[in-house]
């Protein structure tokens, strides 16, 4: 059904969710690791952007690519940090972050909101469609945005409806009966659910 589908309104509500929260604790230490992550918060808010970036990047072709990534350039900034497209100048601070993290959103809301319904990208958990890329990306920023939040102590709890229908596109084996944004946690390998404990390891199909 139509209005099951995850979209472009959808990641553009999400990211402004997050920048807001982001931008609460601004003026903390970024430089210390998110959550249970060998990441940094600065780190892990520079991947969202980029991941955001790539995703916009696997759909933007009038022919995508469907058998490997669109061939960006990724570069780790020290051994153990993530591998990265989109490198922030440390010199505008988190504000410039933000900004970056603001914009890469934008980029896949806009190319999810053009792209026609049948024109598909590559992700290694499966050849997906728009909806599907812009589930992936919600999913990035919300449990990343939950590591952030560990570490830097804001509250962060994004809209159930948006956490159901993510759910529904891309974890379709998880339990039934919880509230969303708890079952996403637990499907993403970060929270126990009653009678479910926590996965090591976990995947969604795109």
């Amino acid at each position: 059904m139509a209005d099951s589908l995850v979209d472009s309104g959808d990641v553009h509500s999400v990211v402004e969710q997050a920048v807001a929260a982001l931008r609460s604790v601004g003026e903390q230490d970024w430089q210390v690791p998110a959550g249970g992550l060998d990441w940094s918060c600065w780190e892990t808010v520079e991947h969202v952007a980029d991941d955001l970036f790539a995703y916009a990047g696997q759909l933007a072709a009038d022919r995508p690519p469907t058998d490997e990534y669109v061939p960006w350039g990724y570069r780790r900034s020290r051994p153990g940090a993530p591998a990265l497209t989109v490198h922030v100048d440390p010199e505008h601070g988190t504000a410039g972050l933000l900004r970056a993290l603001e914009a890469a959103g934008g980029l896949l809301a806009a190319v999810v909101r053009v792209s026609p319904a049948d024109r598909r990208g590559y992700h290694p958990f499966g050849v997906s469609d728009a909806s599907g890329f812009a589930a992936m990306g919600i999913v990035e920023v919300v449990a990343h945005l939950h590591d952030v939040a560990g570490t830097l102590k804001f509250p962060w709890s994004p809209d159930p409806d948006v956490c159901a229908r993510v759910l529904g596109r891309l974890f379709p084996d998880a339990p039934a009966g919880h509230e969303p944004w708890p079952t996403l946690l637990w499907a993403t390998g970060r929270a126990e659910l009653p009678g479910h404990p926590r996965q090591e390891k976990w995947r969604w199909y795109a």
